[in-house]
């Protein structure tokens, strides 16, 4: 009789094992590596922007926040407002597919809004310059001069339509279909049981959804809407084809003189910098770089805290 404990036997690895874990750990380097290589970019090609002198910025702007803090405003004011708008219709579509819609409703809807996810955004573009933003002008209007009392409505309401108001419902429209998708795949996963409980305790359908299904997809709906921030936060052509841009911090949502966002800025005015210009515009890349690793580190602070909260557990 053998005593004492045998060592641990350690299982030999197969060759497709070994290339498939060697060929992962692989990847994720490659994705830290682009992502550090495009960092030192962007700090190296800011430095001359960010120490400039008085007066070498564009729009004579005397230091570099000065110049960037309109484009950084704007960037923030226009995404939030598509999120506003984006996120309650979301929920909302998302809740309809999973909870209401008959099965084969459910499934149309659903073709259709991955379909609108992949709509180019210079589509978008020119459905707001062209249809939106004319369609929206006399509503913009009545806005002013009935509820012109309400701080973002005062102002000289623009007679094209087309403002920063305008922008942002073309955002919500560019970030609803990603919002919706990732809210209804986490509201599809909701326990059964949970689901069952309720309504077996006399629970209506929405008092259903209230008390199960929206707590547990809580987290997922929050990665949802930071998905569509990004994405707001970074769109170039449509804001750039629909914006009507000027350098001002203005709340106003109606009217022409809008504030500009940092893509659609560096989108115009690129093609025609040159010298320290070109080092300005990469400064305020790398100023929307930041902001949007912010808004991510944020979104996933704030779904691990409420992870242990959601029902999953």
């Amino acid at each position: 009789m053998t005593t004492g404990t045998p060592g641990a036997i350690k299982a030999k690895m197969r060759m497709g094992d070994r290339v498939f874990s060697g060929s992962t750990i692989i990847a994720g380097a490659i994705i830290l590596a682009v992502l550090a290589a495009v960092a030192v970019f962007l700090i190296a090609q800011s430095i001359p922007a960010l120490v400039a002198r008085p007066g070498q910025l564009p729009n004579a702007a005397p230091n570099f926040w000065v110049y960037v803090w309109p484009l950084v405003f704007g960037t923030i004011w226009a995404a939030a407002i598509a999120l506003i708008f984006a996120t309650p219709i979301s929920i909302g579509v998302a809740l309809f597919i999973s909870h209401y819609a008959p099965r084969r409703v459910a499934q149309l809807l659903g073709y259709v809004i991955d379909l609108l996810a992949a709509v180019p955004s210079v589509v978008f573009g020119l459905w707001g310059i062209q249809v939106l933003a004319p369609a929206v002008q006399p509503f913009y209007a009545w806005l002013n001069t009935n509820v012109g009392w309400f701080p973002l409505f005062d102002g000289q309401v623009s007679g094209t339509g087309r403002t920063i108001l305008t922008v942002a419902i073309v955002l919500a429209v560019m970030i609803l279909p990603i919002m919706t998708a990732v809210c209804r795949e986490v509201f599809l996963q909701t326990p059964r049981l949970h689901e069952e409980a309720a309504l077996a305790l006399g629970a209506t359908r929405w008092e259903m959804i209230r008390t199960a299904v929206l707590p547990f997809g809580r987290p997922g709906v929050v990665s949802a809407a930071m998905l569509g921030l990004g994405r707001a936060l970074g769109e170039t052509m449509a804001v750039a084809m629909v914006l009507s841009p000027a350098v001002v911090v203005s709340f106003f949502v109606l009217t022409s003189q809008n504030p500009n966002t940092i893509a659609s800025n560096i989108a115009l005015q690129f093609p025609e910098a040159a010298g320290l210009g070109v080092n300005t515009l990469i400064a305020s890349g790398l100023v929307l770089f930041v902001i949007t690793f912010i808004v991510n580190a944020v979104a996933r602070f704030v779904v691990n805290r409420r992870k242990a909260f959601s029902g999953a557990n």
